[in-house]
């Protein structure tokens, strides 16, 4: 993208961990972001609070329907290397729960898996995600 194109501002995205009923977490694959798994998860609509564009997002992307919804953090991806072009966003990542496991995916995921928590962190993850499970079970380690 050349510098004239690119937002003169970071890009607010919303994304996160979903629990199925099974207390196993979502993760899929998509091509952006460089083959690896992470979470679901997109842009914030003007007008949203970051909860709305989170549930509507995992709507869009999984066809689930989320509850319960916890921010966690947000990250700073400037030009992040596993991503598939020069970005600037705000990751503002957040948990949540699901009634279903049934996902059907979009067209911006081509695989998707349901897993436990610690147990992901054996798996093929991006560093953003990586960063999110970290925080996740230090947090639940305070409790």
């Amino acid at each position: 993208m050349s510098p004239q194109k690119r937002p003169k501002r970071p890009l607010p995205t919303v994304g996160g961990l979903v629990f199925n009923p099974e207390g196993k977490i979502l993760l899929v694959r998509t091509h952006k972001w460089s083959d690896l798994l992470g979470t679901p998860g997109g842009k914030m609509e003007y007008g949203e609070t970051m909860e709305e564009s989170f549930i509507r997002e995992f709507k869009e992307e999984t066809d689930l329907d989320v509850f319960d919804v916890e921010f966690v953090l947000i990250q700073d991806a400037y030009n992040h290397p596993e991503f598939h072009k020069p970005s600037h966003f705000l990751l503002i990542n957040f948990i949540s729960k699901s009634l279903s496991s049934e996902v059907i995916l979009n067209d911006e995921a081509y695989e998707y898996i349901w897993v436990g928590l610690e147990e992901s962190l054996d798996l093929d993850l991006n560093q953003p995600t990586r960063l999110l499970i970290e925080a996740v079970i230090q947090d639940r380690e305070k409790v």
